[in-house]
């Protein structure tokens, strides 16, 4: 079974700064990576970096251009499918804009791929997986696992 290319990007809060990323591959396997974050980032005012620290972030993330570069080694040119649109595209756009790369993705709600699906049943589904499984709806891989799962279950392959 081919997957959709499920994305989420974890920001440090609601300034869009990116600390970590998941992305699904066609195969189910999940890619997830911490987030270097960049010096001009580092001079903010109040920086936020959610469950990570610096020192966490400097020494266990990737590079802003390498995440990028694996991320369109995986996906160029594709439609990426993500639970929060707006943090997410800020979030991803903040990494091309600093980084000058020209955007090579799109994002779109996940709960298009489903159109036989009511208002807010999709949003409800994934609330109640996350309960289900013991996962943190604000960490990017768990967020990426629970959209894989979903997927699975409304496509009546689990």
């Amino acid at each position: 079974m081919d997957f959709p290319g499920f994305i989420t990007i974890e920001t440090g809060d609601e300034d869009a700064l990116p600390v970590a990323i998941s992305w699904a591959l066609p195969d189910g396997q999940i890619k997830h990576a911490l987030i270097q974050p960049d010096d001009d980032w580092l001079d903010e005012d109040l920086l936020k970096l959610g469950d990570y620290s610096l020192d966490e972030l400097r020494s266990l993330g990737l590079s802003p251009l390498d995440v990028l570069r694996e991320l369109e080694t995986d996906h160029f040119n594709v439609t990426l499918y993500t639970a929060g649109v707006g943090d997410d595209e800020a979030a991803l756009s903040r990494l091309f804009e600093d980084f000058a790369v020209t955007p090579f993705v799109e994002l779109a709600p996940a709960e298009t791929l489903y159109p036989d699906l009511g208002p807010g049943e999709w949003t409800r589904a994934r609330g109640e997986l996350f309960g289900d499984l013991g996962l943190e709806p604000m960490r990017a891989d768990h967020e990426v696992q629970v959209m894989l799962y979903l997927h699975q279950r409304l496509r009546g392959e689990e």
